[in-house]
């Protein structure tokens, strides 16, 4: 069996395989509720294959959406239309699913991606976005309201109450966004936290308010499910700002969430700076992810530019990562593990109304099963 088909154990969750399907932003709800869209594009995703499916990043305020266009959790009506959406993908395949839970902070109120992706003034249909500090994302945008001292037990909360509905939704784990320049990971870079109060200034003082939120959503969720982290392991401006986020902090930080009960870490990077200087190429991240592994202990989700079956294989099997996730290789193909599965000599779980569509060399997917036809 190869090791991207094994089983894989994260607390109370067992998932059939180590390939996840990365929460990838849709910018297709309205006031935060889930759309028709939703219904197709998750319904897709739920028959893939994959051994975990990880909903976007859903805001925990509406201030909190990336664009008005964001999936939110923070109303009755939000959480009613997103169990529609999961009694479909449920009824489609015995998938497991997780849910990331986010602020965007300072990256708020902007456009879809399709319109320019800039920021939307209040005029225009937007909010003032807030952050840690009056730091603009970009040269030429209007600054963020800095968050007030007592205005962080607000969004604390405001991240358990989205942790309880999604409890309530039946997700079997959670992901916390603390990556791509997202207010949870401007807390923690030095260049878009000036603060100097507690929550700013020293590496520990800037990781403080992302710990209390994650043991905000420890605490709200039921104890036999998982809670993962998604990190951005390097801020990518090393030798442009003068301090920024690295992968050393990184790893002091994951330490942290590990002995708060934290059950993984999705190693992805950048997103805080548009002036961020990042070499590309296949399977890029996957070295942080190895480090967070090697360094930590906690089991490590690998991301970045993972297309092909062997180069996965390859990921797992030597050990730098845990599981891998992959988002635009999912989009391309929707069967990607069947695919992967049958290039490796692998087992995935799919739906029995599409046994008979698969090739006669991809059998040991199901066994070799055969079927009669009237």
């Amino acid at each position: 069996m190869p090791k991207l088909f094994e089983p894989f154990s994260l607390r109370g969750l067992t998932v059939p395989n180590r390939i996840m399907v990365s929460p990838m932003c849709q910018y297709s709800a309205l006031e935060g509720s889930a759309s028709a869209w939703h219904f197709a594009h998750l319904g897709s995703l739920a028959l893939s294959g994959a051994g975990l499916v990880c909903v976007e990043a859903t805001a925990v305020t509406p201030e909190g959406r990336i664009t008005p266009g964001d999936l939110g959790l923070y109303s009755d009506d939000n959480e009613r239309a997103l169990r529609a959406v999961l009694e479909v993908m449920r009824a489609a395949a015995p998938v497991k699913l997780a849910i990331q839970l986010s602020h965007a902070g300072r990256k708020g109120s902007s456009r879809a991606p399709w319109d320019g992706g800039k920021l939307l003034p209040p005029q225009g249909g937007g909010w003032l976005p807030e952050a840690p500090s009056a730091v603009p994302h970009a040269e030429g945008e209007a600054a963020p309201r800095a968050l007030r001292l007592d205005e962080l037990s607000r969004l604390r909360a405001a991240f358990a109450a989205s942790t309880e509905r999604a409890a309530r939704l039946g997700f079997d784990a959670i992901e916390l966004h603390c990556a791509h320049g997202y207010l949870l990971h401007e807390f923690l870079s030095p260049v878009s936290n000036r603060r100097d109060d507690a929550y700013g200034g020293s590496l520990a003082n800037r990781m403080r308010f992302p710990l209390e939120v994650f043991e905000a959503v420890r605490a709200a969720f039921p104890a036999d499910r998982p809670v993962g982290v998604r990190v951005s392991a390097t801020d990518w401006l090393e030798g442009v700002a003068p301090e920024s986020w690295t992968v050393e902090n990184t790893v002091e930080f994951a330490r942290e969430l590990k002995r708060r009960g934290c059950d993984w870490i999705d190693v992805s990077s950048g997103g805080l700076s548009p002036l961020q200087k990042i070499a590309l190429g296949p399977g890029y991240q996957v070295p942080f992810a190895e480090i967070v592994r090697t360094e930590t202990g906690v089991p490590t989700i690998a991301v970045g530019l993972i297309t092909e079956p062997r180069q996965a294989e390859a990921i797992v099997e030597a050990g730098r990562a845990d599981m891998v996730a992959l988002a635009r290789g999912f989009l391309y193909d929707p069967r990607w593990p069947w695919h992967a599965a049958a290039a490796l000599g692998g087992t995935v779980d799919g739906p029995r109304q599409y046994w008979r569509a698969l090739p006669r060399e991809a059998g040991p997917i199901f066994g070799n099963l055969t079927f009669g036809q009237r």
